[in-house]
């Protein structure tokens, strides 16, 4: 770990740096806090050991200005001092993280450092947990895609876009319908690799800024703002091709036979009365008649 180490005592910088360098750290030495300020900001380090005495941290106001300024991540202070006073324990948010009195111990210094570092490494964990839950919330686990909940979030905030400037919107439902025939064939573990492999063919197929939705089991959904009608209408039909030519087969090399039908809901203008259930609903109607008819078919549908 790089440590920043403001202070302007030879004794103690010797210590420190023998110490720090012991136990495999890299040392960057700072004279003044406006030094350490930019070294911080570029990235330099996130453990800071400030010396309270021989520097000007408390003059400039060091560590009020390094917490206001609200890094991306968090920078751990240990604060070397003569004596601590009652508001560094009373203003916590203003204050550093810990606290080593002079003169420095090294034994003492190493318990607080390893302290702090695992303090640091808490942190990062809570964060990657709250990230991973925030993408659980928002993606379908299996696919990647947007879960239901985001998907109609998205969906619901295009429309009102298109209704307040008065644009038409598409949304695109592609279900396989031959999903639960697979499943009964071959498993469920093959049917969701089978539909990660159609999940992939379909983002590879569609717009970079398309939000696809997971819907429901074997359900795809794709709002497309500003499209109508026959633009739609080829954008799915390139979407289903690349599924059919996806070529997905077992490992053996038995070949699946993936039935895709695609509806297209087009609306040239979005009223007060328009409203993103009433799309879905008319996609898997309009879908449940294709798949009367046999796989692989499109419809465009006008609202």
């Amino acid at each position: 770990m790089k440590i920043l180490v403001l202070d302007n005592d030879l004794m103690e910088q010797t210590v420190i740096q023998q110490v720090l360098q012991y136990n495999k750290h890299e040392v960057l030495p700072a004279r003044d806090s406006e030094t350490a300020m930019q070294l911080l900001q570029a990235g330099e380090s996130r453990f800071v050991i400030a010396d309270r005495v021989t520097t000007d941290i408390d003059e400039k106001q060091f560590i009020k200005r390094l917490r206001d300024a609200n890094p991306p991540h968090y920078i751990y202070i240990l604060l070397i001092a003569s004596r601590v006073s009652d508001t560094d324990v009373t203003t916590p948010r203003d204050g550093a993280d810990d606290y080593l009195h002079k003169p420095i111990v090294p034994l003492e210094l190493k318990s607080r450092v390893q302290i702090g570092e695992r303090i640091l490494k808490l942190g990062d964990n809570l964060v990657q947990a709250k990230d991973a839950l925030e993408h659980t919330a928002m993606f379908d686990p299996l696919t990647s895609m947007l879960n239901q909940k985001a998907f109609l979030n998205l969906s619901r905030g295009e429309l009102e876009r298109a209704r307040r400037i008065q644009a038409p919107l598409s949304l695109i439902a592609l279900n396989i319908d031959t999903f639960n025939e697979i499943n009964a064939k071959f498993g469920a573990e093959i049917g969701n690799d089978m539909l990660v492999l159609v999940s992939n063919a379909i983002r590879e197929k569609s717009r970079p800024y398309d939000g696809v939705g997971r819907y429901e089991e074997a359900l795809f959904l794709i709002p497309l703002p500003g499209v109508i009608g026959q633009d739609g209408e080829k954008i799915a039909e390139r979407i289903r091709k690349g599924i059919l030519n996806a070529n997905i087969t077992m490992l053996d090399g038995t070949a699946m036979d993936i039935g895709v039908s695609i509806a297209v809901i087009s609306s040239v203008r979005i009223t007060v009365a328009t409203e993103v259930d009433v799309l879905i609903e008319k996609a898997k109607e309009t879908l449940s008649g294709l798949k009367l008819d046999g796989p692989n078919r499109t419809k465009t549908v006008f609202l």
